[in-house]
Protein backbone atom coordinates (compact mmCIF):
# COMPACT_ATOMS: atom_id res chain seq x y z
CA UNK A 1 0.00 0.00 0.00
CA UNK A 2 1.40 3.38 -1.01
CA UNK A 3 1.36 6.10 1.61
CA UNK A 4 1.98 9.83 1.16
CA UNK A 5 2.13 12.75 3.59
CA UNK A 6 3.14 16.23 2.45
CA UNK A 7 5.30 17.37 5.38
CA UNK A 8 4.76 20.99 4.32
CA UNK A 9 1.18 20.63 5.56
CA UNK A 10 2.66 20.31 9.06
CA UNK A 11 4.68 23.50 9.07
CA UNK A 12 4.08 26.56 11.22
CA UNK A 13 6.04 29.68 12.10
CA UNK A 14 7.92 29.20 15.39
CA UNK A 15 9.82 32.37 16.34
CA UNK A 16 13.08 31.70 18.16
CA UNK A 17 11.93 33.72 21.16
CA UNK A 18 9.07 31.26 21.71
CA UNK A 19 11.50 28.36 22.26
CA UNK A 20 12.11 27.89 25.98
CA UNK A 21 15.89 27.97 26.33
CA UNK A 22 15.83 27.27 30.08
CA UNK A 23 13.35 25.61 32.45
CA UNK A 24 11.11 27.56 34.79
CA UNK A 25 12.21 27.84 38.41
CA UNK A 26 9.38 25.49 39.43
CA UNK A 27 8.67 22.41 37.29
CA UNK A 28 4.90 22.35 37.72
CA UNK A 29 4.46 26.12 37.22
CA UNK A 30 4.29 25.70 33.45
CA UNK A 31 1.13 26.51 31.55
CA UNK A 32 -1.17 23.67 30.52
CA UNK A 33 -3.26 23.80 27.36
CA UNK A 34 -6.29 21.52 27.68
CA UNK A 35 -7.80 20.18 24.45
CA UNK A 36 -11.00 18.26 25.06
CA UNK A 37 -12.93 16.93 22.08
CA UNK A 38 -12.51 20.04 19.98
CA UNK A 39 -12.54 22.72 22.68
CA UNK A 40 -9.47 24.44 24.09
CA UNK A 41 -8.92 25.73 27.60
CA UNK A 42 -5.98 26.81 29.72
CA UNK A 43 -4.69 25.94 33.17
CA UNK A 44 -1.46 25.35 35.09
CA UNK A 45 0.35 22.04 35.13
CA UNK A 46 0.09 21.99 38.92
CA UNK A 47 -3.70 21.68 38.36
CA UNK A 48 -3.41 18.67 36.03
CA UNK A 49 -5.48 16.53 38.40
CA UNK A 50 -8.51 18.77 37.83
CA UNK A 51 -8.39 18.04 34.09
CA UNK A 52 -7.63 14.31 33.94
CA UNK A 53 -10.39 11.78 33.30
CA UNK A 54 -11.69 10.25 36.52
CA UNK A 55 -9.61 7.24 37.56
CA UNK A 56 -6.91 8.00 34.99
CA UNK A 57 -3.81 5.82 34.76
CA UNK A 58 -0.76 7.93 33.96
CA UNK A 59 1.96 5.98 32.14
CA UNK A 60 5.46 7.45 32.47
CA UNK A 61 8.68 6.68 30.65
CA UNK A 62 11.22 6.13 33.43
CA UNK A 63 14.31 6.28 31.23
CA UNK A 64 17.25 8.36 32.44
CA UNK A 65 19.33 10.65 30.23
CA UNK A 66 22.98 9.67 30.16
CA UNK A 67 25.86 12.14 30.07
CA UNK A 68 26.48 11.03 26.51
CA UNK A 69 28.69 13.87 25.18
CA UNK A 70 32.41 13.40 25.80
CA UNK A 71 34.90 16.06 24.72
CA UNK A 72 38.18 14.34 23.82
CA UNK A 73 41.43 15.41 22.20
CA UNK A 74 43.94 14.20 19.65
CA UNK A 75 47.64 14.21 20.67
CA UNK A 76 47.87 17.32 18.45
CA UNK A 77 45.35 19.04 20.72
CA UNK A 78 42.42 18.99 18.26
CA UNK A 79 39.09 19.03 20.16
CA UNK A 80 36.66 16.32 19.06
CA UNK A 81 33.27 15.59 20.60
CA UNK A 82 32.06 11.99 20.79
CA UNK A 83 28.31 11.58 21.31
CA UNK A 84 27.41 8.04 22.50
CA UNK A 85 24.16 6.90 20.90
CA UNK A 86 23.71 3.17 21.41
CA UNK A 87 25.80 0.33 22.85
CA UNK A 88 27.12 -2.28 20.44
CA UNK A 89 29.32 -4.54 22.60
CA UNK A 90 27.82 -5.31 25.02
CA UNK A 91 24.60 -4.46 23.16
CA UNK A 92 22.37 -4.42 26.22
CA UNK A 93 22.17 -1.03 27.99
CA UNK A 94 22.36 -2.47 31.49
CA UNK A 95 25.49 -4.49 30.74
CA UNK A 96 27.02 -1.66 28.68
CA UNK A 97 26.95 0.70 31.65
CA UNK A 98 28.22 -1.97 34.06
CA UNK A 99 31.18 -3.12 31.95
CA UNK A 100 34.77 -2.33 32.94
CA UNK A 101 37.87 -1.94 30.80
CA UNK A 102 36.38 -1.62 27.31
CA UNK A 103 33.15 -1.35 25.34
CA UNK A 104 31.95 -0.38 21.86
CA UNK A 105 29.25 2.18 20.97
CA UNK A 106 27.63 3.74 17.93
CA UNK A 107 28.51 7.42 18.11
CA UNK A 108 28.13 10.71 16.31
CA UNK A 109 31.49 12.46 16.15
CA UNK A 110 31.82 16.23 15.97
CA UNK A 111 34.84 17.60 14.07
CA UNK A 112 35.23 14.13 12.53
CA UNK A 113 37.53 15.44 9.78
CA UNK A 114 40.22 15.95 12.44
CA UNK A 115 40.08 12.28 13.46
CA UNK A 116 41.89 10.56 10.62
CA UNK A 117 43.61 7.83 12.63
CA UNK A 118 44.89 6.90 16.07
CA UNK A 119 43.11 7.22 19.39
CA UNK A 120 41.44 10.14 21.11
CA UNK A 121 41.97 10.57 24.83
CA UNK A 122 40.66 12.39 27.85
CA UNK A 123 42.80 12.58 30.99
CA UNK A 124 41.37 12.58 34.50
CA UNK A 125 42.33 11.59 38.04
CA UNK A 126 40.83 8.94 40.31
CA UNK A 127 41.77 9.01 44.00
CA UNK A 128 44.74 11.18 43.10
CA UNK A 129 46.02 8.79 40.41
CA UNK A 130 46.25 9.96 36.75
CA UNK A 131 43.92 8.00 34.45
CA UNK A 132 42.94 8.09 30.80
CA UNK A 133 39.93 7.14 28.68
CA UNK A 134 40.87 6.31 25.09
CA UNK A 135 38.65 6.04 22.00
CA UNK A 136 39.37 4.20 18.72
CA UNK A 137 37.34 4.37 15.51
CA UNK A 138 36.66 0.97 13.97
CA UNK A 139 34.21 1.67 11.13
CA UNK A 140 31.60 4.01 9.69
CA UNK A 141 27.91 3.13 9.42
CA UNK A 142 25.96 5.88 7.71
CA UNK A 143 26.28 9.06 9.75
CA UNK A 144 27.50 7.11 12.78
CA UNK A 145 30.96 5.94 13.84
CA UNK A 146 31.60 2.68 15.67
CA UNK A 147 33.91 3.62 18.54
CA UNK A 148 35.74 1.36 20.98
CA UNK A 149 36.50 2.84 24.39
CA UNK A 150 39.30 1.53 26.61
CA UNK A 151 40.32 2.51 30.15
CA UNK A 152 42.30 1.11 33.08
CA UNK A 153 40.57 2.90 35.95
CA UNK A 154 38.46 0.72 38.22
CA UNK A 155 35.21 2.32 37.08
CA UNK A 156 32.25 1.09 35.05
CA UNK A 157 31.50 2.84 31.78
CA UNK A 158 28.41 4.35 33.40
CA UNK A 159 30.57 5.81 36.16
CA UNK A 160 32.99 7.18 33.55
CA UNK A 161 30.15 8.94 31.73
CA UNK A 162 28.92 10.42 35.01
CA UNK A 163 32.39 11.78 35.71
CA UNK A 164 33.52 12.82 32.23
CA UNK A 165 30.41 13.29 30.11
CA UNK A 166 27.97 16.14 29.57
CA UNK A 167 24.17 16.11 29.37
CA UNK A 168 23.17 16.20 25.67
CA UNK A 169 20.58 18.99 25.64
CA UNK A 170 18.60 19.41 22.39
CA UNK A 171 20.41 21.09 19.49
CA UNK A 172 17.61 23.62 18.97
CA UNK A 173 18.43 25.27 22.31
CA UNK A 174 21.57 26.63 20.63
CA UNK A 175 23.62 26.73 23.82
CA UNK A 176 26.07 24.63 25.77
CA UNK A 177 24.76 22.50 28.62
CA UNK A 178 24.91 24.12 32.05
CA UNK A 179 24.73 22.90 35.63
CA UNK A 180 20.95 23.40 35.74
CA UNK A 181 20.52 20.85 32.93
CA UNK A 182 22.08 18.10 35.05
CA UNK A 183 18.93 17.97 37.17
CA UNK A 184 16.23 19.72 35.15
CA UNK A 185 16.78 17.72 31.95
CA UNK A 186 15.81 14.61 33.94
CA UNK A 187 12.37 13.64 35.17
CA UNK A 188 12.00 13.22 38.92
CA UNK A 189 11.09 9.55 38.34
CA UNK A 190 13.98 8.67 35.98
CA UNK A 191 15.56 5.32 36.86
CA UNK A 192 17.19 3.41 34.01
CA UNK A 193 20.07 4.94 32.07
CA UNK A 194 19.96 4.80 28.30
CA UNK A 195 18.47 7.93 26.71
CA UNK A 196 20.27 10.71 24.89
CA UNK A 197 17.17 12.91 25.09
CA UNK A 198 14.70 13.38 27.91
CA UNK A 199 11.04 12.30 27.71
CA UNK A 200 10.23 15.98 28.12
CA UNK A 201 6.49 15.78 28.86
CA UNK A 202 7.48 14.35 32.23
CA UNK A 203 9.75 17.26 33.15
CA UNK A 204 6.74 19.12 34.62
CA UNK A 205 6.04 16.59 37.38
CA UNK A 206 7.24 17.12 40.96
CA UNK A 207 7.12 14.67 43.87
CA UNK A 208 4.46 16.86 45.47
CA UNK A 209 2.26 16.83 42.36
CA UNK A 210 2.60 13.07 42.03
CA UNK A 211 1.61 12.64 45.68
CA UNK A 212 -1.48 14.82 45.29
CA UNK A 213 -2.53 13.01 42.11
CA UNK A 214 -2.15 9.65 43.82
CA UNK A 215 -4.17 10.80 46.82
CA UNK A 216 -6.96 11.81 44.45
CA UNK A 217 -7.14 8.34 42.88
CA UNK A 218 -4.92 8.71 39.83
CA UNK A 219 -2.96 5.54 39.07
CA UNK A 220 0.64 5.36 37.92
CA UNK A 221 2.59 2.93 35.79
CA UNK A 222 6.00 3.07 34.13
CA UNK A 223 7.48 1.80 30.91
CA UNK A 224 11.07 2.20 29.76
CA UNK A 225 11.88 3.47 26.28
CA UNK A 226 15.41 4.73 25.67
CA UNK A 227 15.13 7.86 23.55
CA UNK A 228 17.61 8.03 20.69
CA UNK A 229 19.08 11.03 18.88
CA UNK A 230 16.84 10.14 15.95
CA UNK A 231 14.00 11.89 17.77
CA UNK A 232 15.61 15.18 16.63
CA UNK A 233 16.14 14.13 13.01
CA UNK A 234 14.20 16.51 10.74
CA UNK A 235 11.94 15.18 8.03
CA UNK A 236 13.93 16.24 4.97
CA UNK A 237 11.79 14.66 2.25
CA UNK A 238 8.63 16.47 1.17
CA UNK A 239 6.89 13.11 1.49
CA UNK A 240 7.13 12.26 5.21
CA UNK A 241 6.42 8.63 4.43
CA UNK A 242 9.88 8.37 2.89
CA UNK A 243 11.42 9.39 6.23
CA UNK A 244 13.07 6.39 7.90
CA UNK A 245 12.13 6.11 11.55
CA UNK A 246 14.86 5.37 14.07
CA UNK A 247 14.82 2.29 16.31
CA UNK A 248 14.19 2.77 20.03
CA UNK A 249 14.43 0.03 22.64
CA UNK A 250 11.75 -0.45 25.27
CA UNK A 251 10.76 -2.70 28.15
CA UNK A 252 7.39 -3.36 29.77
CA UNK A 253 6.59 -5.40 32.86
CA UNK A 254 3.80 -7.96 33.08
CA UNK A 255 2.33 -6.17 36.13
CA UNK A 256 2.08 -3.02 33.99
CA UNK A 257 0.17 -4.84 31.26
CA UNK A 258 -2.22 -6.20 33.89
CA UNK A 259 -2.69 -2.73 35.41
CA UNK A 260 -3.45 -1.32 31.96
CA UNK A 261 -6.24 -3.87 31.65
CA UNK A 262 -7.65 -3.05 35.08
CA UNK A 263 -7.87 0.65 34.16
CA UNK A 264 -8.88 0.04 30.58
CA UNK A 265 -10.22 3.12 28.79
CA UNK A 266 -8.48 5.55 31.17
CA UNK A 267 -4.87 5.19 29.99
CA UNK A 268 -3.08 8.56 29.71
CA UNK A 269 0.36 8.46 28.09
CA UNK A 270 2.82 10.99 29.47
CA UNK A 271 4.82 11.93 26.41
CA UNK A 272 5.18 10.65 22.88
CA UNK A 273 7.74 8.04 23.96
CA UNK A 274 5.15 6.44 26.25
CA UNK A 275 2.67 6.63 23.36
CA UNK A 276 5.08 4.81 21.04
CA UNK A 277 5.77 2.12 23.63
CA UNK A 278 2.14 1.46 24.51
CA UNK A 279 0.87 1.45 20.94
CA UNK A 280 3.69 -0.90 19.86
CA UNK A 281 2.32 -3.53 22.24
CA UNK A 282 -0.54 -4.19 19.82
CA UNK A 283 1.92 -5.26 17.12
CA UNK A 284 3.71 -7.65 19.51
CA UNK A 285 0.35 -9.10 20.55
CA UNK A 286 -0.73 -9.62 16.93
CA UNK A 287 2.51 -11.49 16.27
CA UNK A 288 1.65 -13.75 19.21
CA UNK A 289 -1.86 -14.27 17.84
CA UNK A 290 -0.50 -15.18 14.40
CA UNK A 291 2.75 -17.02 15.16
CA UNK A 292 2.73 -17.81 18.87
CA UNK A 293 5.62 -15.45 19.64
CA UNK A 294 6.15 -11.66 19.85
CA UNK A 295 9.42 -12.13 17.92
CA UNK A 296 10.80 -9.41 20.18
CA UNK A 297 14.24 -9.42 18.54
CA UNK A 298 12.64 -7.86 15.44
CA UNK A 299 11.67 -4.17 15.80
CA UNK A 300 8.03 -3.23 15.39
CA UNK A 301 8.08 -1.93 11.82
CA UNK A 302 7.38 1.63 10.74
CA UNK A 303 4.01 0.70 9.21
CA UNK A 304 3.32 -2.59 10.98
CA UNK A 305 0.51 -1.25 13.14
CA UNK A 306 -1.40 -0.02 10.08
CA UNK A 307 -1.61 -3.59 8.80
CA UNK A 308 -3.35 -4.98 11.89
CA UNK A 309 -7.01 -5.95 11.42
CA UNK A 310 -9.34 -3.11 12.44
CA UNK A 311 -11.30 -5.46 14.72
CA UNK A 312 -8.20 -6.44 16.75
CA UNK A 313 -8.82 -4.26 19.77
CA UNK A 314 -6.40 -2.83 22.27
CA UNK A 315 -8.02 -4.79 25.09
CA UNK A 316 -7.54 -8.02 23.13
CA UNK A 317 -3.91 -7.05 22.50
CA UNK A 318 -3.17 -6.53 26.19
CA UNK A 319 -4.99 -9.74 27.16
CA UNK A 320 -2.97 -11.66 24.56
CA UNK A 321 0.30 -10.15 25.77
CA UNK A 322 -0.46 -10.74 29.46
CA UNK A 323 -1.41 -14.36 28.80
CA UNK A 324 1.78 -14.97 26.83
CA UNK A 325 3.96 -13.47 29.56
CA UNK A 326 2.23 -15.53 32.27
CA UNK A 327 2.52 -18.75 30.26
CA UNK A 328 6.23 -18.20 29.63
CA UNK A 329 7.01 -16.93 33.12
CA UNK A 330 8.10 -13.51 31.87
CA UNK A 331 8.12 -10.67 34.40
CA UNK A 332 9.14 -8.22 31.67
CA UNK A 333 9.45 -8.10 27.90
CA UNK A 334 12.18 -6.23 26.01
CA UNK A 335 11.56 -5.17 22.42
CA UNK A 336 12.15 -2.24 20.07
CA UNK A 337 10.06 -0.09 17.79
CA UNK A 338 10.30 1.98 14.63
CA UNK A 339 6.65 2.97 14.41
CA UNK A 340 5.54 6.17 12.77
CA UNK A 341 2.20 7.35 14.09
CA UNK A 342 0.80 9.67 11.45
CA UNK A 343 -2.57 10.91 10.12
CA UNK A 344 -3.01 8.03 7.68
CA UNK A 345 -6.03 6.43 9.27
CA UNK A 346 -3.99 5.28 12.26
CA UNK A 347 -6.16 3.38 14.79
CA UNK A 348 -5.47 4.10 18.46
CA UNK A 349 -5.62 0.86 20.41
CA UNK A 350 -4.11 1.47 23.85
CA UNK A 351 -3.75 5.18 24.57
CA UNK A 352 -6.85 7.18 25.53
CA UNK A 353 -5.29 10.63 26.23
CA UNK A 354 -1.87 12.27 25.92
CA UNK A 355 0.20 14.70 27.99
CA UNK A 356 2.77 16.30 25.70
CA UNK A 357 4.79 19.45 25.06
CA UNK A 358 4.67 21.50 21.86
CA UNK A 359 6.74 20.06 19.04
CA UNK A 360 8.88 21.35 16.20
CA UNK A 361 7.36 22.22 12.82
CA UNK A 362 7.53 19.44 10.22
CA UNK A 363 8.47 16.81 12.82
CA UNK A 364 7.34 13.21 13.24
CA UNK A 365 6.11 14.16 16.74
CA UNK A 366 3.77 16.74 15.24
CA UNK A 367 2.51 14.01 12.89
CA UNK A 368 1.74 11.89 15.95
CA UNK A 369 -0.28 14.72 17.52
CA UNK A 370 -2.17 15.19 14.25
CA UNK A 371 -2.96 11.47 14.10
CA UNK A 372 -4.71 11.94 17.47
CA UNK A 373 -6.47 15.33 17.15
CA UNK A 374 -6.74 15.56 13.36
CA UNK A 375 -6.72 18.99 11.72
CA UNK A 376 -7.35 20.54 15.15
CA UNK A 377 -3.58 20.55 15.63
CA UNK A 378 -3.66 23.88 13.77
CA UNK A 379 -6.15 25.27 16.27
CA UNK A 380 -4.11 23.99 19.23
CA UNK A 381 -0.82 25.42 18.02
CA UNK A 382 -2.38 28.73 16.91
CA UNK A 383 -3.86 29.11 20.39
CA UNK A 384 -0.53 28.32 22.04
CA UNK A 385 1.31 30.85 19.87
CA UNK A 386 -1.28 33.58 20.47
CA UNK A 387 -1.41 33.02 24.22
CA UNK A 388 2.22 33.08 25.26
CA UNK A 389 2.94 29.35 25.58
CA UNK A 390 6.60 28.33 25.61
CA UNK A 391 7.63 25.65 23.08
CA UNK A 392 9.77 22.49 22.86
CA UNK A 393 11.67 20.57 25.53
CA UNK A 394 11.72 23.14 28.35
CA UNK A 395 8.43 24.66 27.27
CA UNK A 396 4.83 24.39 28.45
CA UNK A 397 2.58 21.37 28.23
CA UNK A 398 -0.76 20.19 26.90
CA UNK A 399 -3.34 17.59 27.82
CA UNK A 400 -5.02 16.16 24.74
CA UNK A 401 -8.29 14.27 25.06
CA UNK A 402 -10.06 13.24 21.86
CA UNK A 403 -12.77 10.61 22.23
CA UNK A 404 -13.29 10.73 18.46
CA UNK A 405 -9.79 9.63 17.51
CA UNK A 406 -9.93 6.57 15.20
CA UNK A 407 -10.20 3.33 17.20
CA UNK A 408 -9.84 5.09 20.54
CA UNK A 409 -10.24 2.88 23.64
CA UNK A 410 -11.58 -0.15 21.77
Amino acid sequence: MERHIDINDFDYDLPDERIAKFPLAERSASKLLVYRNGTIGESRFSQLGDELPEGALLVFNNTKVIRARIVMHKPSGARIEVFCLEPRDPADYERAFAVRGSCTWSCIVGNLKKWKEGPLAIDFTLDGTPQQLRAYRSQTEGREQIVRFEWDAGLTFGQLLEQLGRIPIPPYLNRESQAIDDTRYQTVYSKFEGSVAAPTAGLHFTPELLASLGAAGTGFEEVTLHVGAGTFLPVKDDDACRHTMHTEHFEIRRTTVEHLLRRWGRIVAVGTTSVRTLESLAALAWRIRCAGTPDAERPVGQWELYDLPADFTGREALETLAAYMRTHGLDALKASTQIMIAPLGYRWRIVRAIVTNFHQPKSTLLLLVSAYVGEDWHKIYDYALRNGFRFLSYGDSSLLINDRAPGIAQ
